[in-house]
């Protein structure tokens, strides 16, 4: 149990039957009342962000968020299936809890997956990866002003903006946080 006098940025809590992630904490000493704790909690499952204050002395249960690598194996439509390198057991995920972080992610990639009390409720692609451009315009002369971009599609179907110098065939790398162009590998 963890007191909230004792709250850290990124300490991770169950508050009414919620997974929160402390984002921020102040402690509030007013001249006049008792003391209180005032927060920024994030919760884990959804993503949505509350700010609640507490009594110093309230307490609530640590939760354990397993981040645990598995390699990507394939997708059939509406489930992707994950293989724990270290047993071999595979895991099945719902495309709905996936959402769009593995739009950039190749078949055998290592992703993260984070899990609460054996349920996963987010996968984390590797931060860069390496893919090859398999659809694009030319890119014509003369249109190089500001660093000019044009659309493109990567092998795994996914849009990104790139500079008019690359080519179908072209093997680029990409920061899979923003989608963007890093550069050419």
């Amino acid at each position: 149990m963890v007191s909230a006098g004792d709250f850290k940025n990124g300490l991770t809590l169950e508050i009414d039957g919620q997974v929160m992630q402390v984002l921020e904490f102040q402690h509030v000493k007013p001249g006049k009342g008792a003391a209180f704790v005032r927060t920024k909690l994030k919760n884990v499952i959804n993503g949505g962000v509350v700010e609640k204050t507490f009594r110093p002395t309230e307490k609530f249960p640590a939760a354990r968020i397993d981040r645990k690598t598995y390699q990507y194996l394939y997708n059939d439509g509406d489930l992707y299936y994950f293989m724990d390198p270290e047993s071999f057991e595979q895991t099945m995920v719902n495309k709905d809890t996936i959402g769009d972080s593995m739009k950039f992610v190749k078949e055998n990639e290592e992703v993260k997956l984070d899990s609460y009390n054996g349920e996963v409720f987010t996968v984390e692609p590797p931060l860069f990866v390496e893919l090859e451009i398999s659809e694009t315009e030319p890119g014509f002369a003369g249109n190089t002003a500001q660093g000019a971009t044009k659309p493109a599609t990567v092998e795994t179907g996914a849009q990104i903006q790139v500079p008019l110098f690359v080519n179908i065939g072209d093997k680029v790398k990409i920061d899979t946080r923003t989608g963007e162009y890093l550069s050419r590998v």
